[in-house]
């Protein structure tokens, strides 16, 4: 009986410790954080060029299509201009050609299909803006050469496409 009685009292004594050492507490927060910057990308995957191929010099009207793919971060919006290129002189995007020798055939590019809106590297006048999600959005440069009654000869010309955000 009296080991019953000390195992209670021990048992009782040991409560009484266990309890009490965790009877109180103390709390605090703090914070967990990220600071995402937006970023966009206009050269993965890599740009497609404007060919227009090879054409007799009474053609006119030769169209072609290029590429541009950009990719921002979700909800950055953005604007792609393009130059006038390596061969424009000063007469700025309403004179871009393409060169050979110090020959030069007039071309332009434009933001659509119908050929009617000149892009340009004059921001919310004649660059192309979207909003970025995420994903690799695609855009179409369209390409016109009004004649092709030049000197026989390869022609070329360098564009920078420049995005903005």
């Amino acid at each position: 009986m009296k080991i019953r009685i000390l195992a209670a009292t021990f048992a009782l004594l040991a409560g009484t410790f266990a309890t009490s050492a965790f009877a109180q507490s103390a709390s605090t927060t703090f914070d967990v954080t990220l600071t995402i910057t937006s970023v966009c990308t206009i050269d993965t995957p890599a740009a497609t060029d404007v060919a227009f191929g090879s054409h007799p010099s009474t053609a006119t009207a030769i169209e072609a299509v290029g590429q541009l793919n950009v990719n921002c971060t979700p909800g950055t919006a953005y604007a792609i201009a393009l130059d006038a290129g390596l061969n424009a002189g000063g007469g700025g995007i309403a004179s871009r050609a393409m060169a050979n020798n110090g020959d030069l055939v007039p071309y332009q590019l434009y933001q659509d299909a119908g050929r009617s809106i000149v892009w340009g590297d004059t921001i919310d006048t004649n660059t192309v803006a979207g909003i970025g999600n995420g994903a690799v959005q695609q855009f179409p440069v369209y390409g016109l050469v009004p004649s092709a009654n030049f000197p026989a000869a390869s022609y070329v010309d360098t564009v920078t496409a420049t995005i903005t955000y």
